[in-house]
């Protein structure tokens, strides 16, 4: 066993946590029901979270490695999250609605980085998500419609 203290969502945690063990299962201990495992092969996005502010695949990182950082999951951001998940939910692109905060991470993450992407650097960010209902036209309909609107207040 070994301590870990870290910043989840603002506040301090600190546990004891097994070497080996995964962000992605320490995250589902702390309650972030967000994270979601897909894949297991770091291939579907469902597991995105952000590390100090920057999208990382949970499922491929130990949580030792997160010791000493901040990490956001989609529980800590809920009200950035609110500025756009109904614009993608308008087109229909969350159908059974269980690829979503993988999305909705990374789509944080570019937003962040990027505040007025082009339809091809969205789609180049969000390649790595798995959706299986849609064709992804609605995720990028969704966020163009967030950012059209955001340049008509």
């Amino acid at each position: 066993m070994m301590e870990i203290k870290l910043k989840l969502n603002g506040r301090n945690v600190s546990s004891h946590i097994d070497p080996g063990l995964l962000l992605i299962d320490f995250l589902r201990d702390q309650g972030c029901f967000s994270v979601k495992r897909g894949c297991e092969t770091s291939n579907c996005g469902l597991c995105t979270v952000l590390l100090d502010g920057k999208p990382v695949l949970s499922c491929s990182v130990l949580a030792a490695r997160a010791a000493g950082h901040h990490v956001q999951t989609l529980e800590g951001l809920q009200e950035e999250a609110a500025e756009f998940v109904g614009f993608i939910a308008d087109q229909g692109a969350d159908q059974c609605g269980f690829c979503n905060p993988g999305f909705v991470m990374n789509t944080i993450a570019l937003l962040r980085e990027n505040p007025n992407p082009t339809d091809d650097e969205i789609r180049s960010y969000l390649a790595g998500n798995l959706c299986r209902c849609s064709g992804y036209d609605g995720q990028l309909r969704g966020i163009r419609g967030f950012l059209d609107s955001r340049g008509k207040k």
